[in-house]
């Protein structure tokens, strides 16, 4: 055990998390229900798990799996939007034509047709849009459930399958800790 860099570290999360540090900004946990349900207990299991720096490895994986994961859904719902974009283009061009080459008699007619395919587009875009945050949703809950797990299993206090919202703000909040004490510990140079 590094002995000598951390033997203070437990005491210094402690501290830091007692009062309103420069370094974790507004993560004053006495002035917020956080803290309340952080007991002195898990404050130093969280500064045992952090010593060695695998945790923050884990966080930092886990965030970058969290953004390319992101990344890529906006880029189905953008991909999506455009080929909507497209068809509803396509429908106005082809309605222009239709109402170019139509005669006047059948012009009543003519409307009504492209007014029905104009709404059937735009319920097929709607709910094209509807499947796909649907979709997006539940591959964000997934990755919600697969870092639980993933910190769960590193030991980290707090985390653990759980879809209670009061205690998705606590995970939020103690990921946050984690990684404003990382960006702590790489200004200072502690980090290996």
């Amino acid at each position: 055990m590094k002995s000598s860099r951390f033997s203070n570290f437990p005491f210094s999360l402690l501290d830091s998390s007692q009062c309103c540090s420069p370094h974790l900004g507004s993560l004053n946990f006495y002035q917020c229900s956080f803290q309340q349900r952080l007991s002195y207990t898990t404050l130093s299991d969280l500064a045992l798990v952090l010593i060695d720096g695998t945790v923050y490895e884990i966080v930092q994986g886990l965030l970058d799996i969290q953004h390319l994961t992101e990344r890529n859904l906006y880029n189905q719902r953008q991909k999506l939007h455009g080929e909507h974009r497209a068809l509803k283009q396509e429908l106005v061009r082809k309605h222009k034509e239709a109402l170019q080459a139509c005669k006047t008699h059948n012009l009543a007619v003519l409307r009504m047709n492209q007014q029905g395919e104009t709404e059937a587009l735009e319920q097929r875009v709607r709910e094209e849009q509807r499947m796909m945050d649907e979709k997006i949703v539940l591959e964000m809950d997934q990755k919600v459930v697969d870092q639980q797990n993933t910190l769960e299993k590193a030991g980290v206090p707090g985390f653990y399958l759980t879809t209670n919202p009061q205690e998705l703000t606590m995970q939020m909040n103690l990921l946050e800790l984690i990684l404003k004490l990382q960006q702590k510990e790489v200004q200072s140079g502690n980090m290996s």
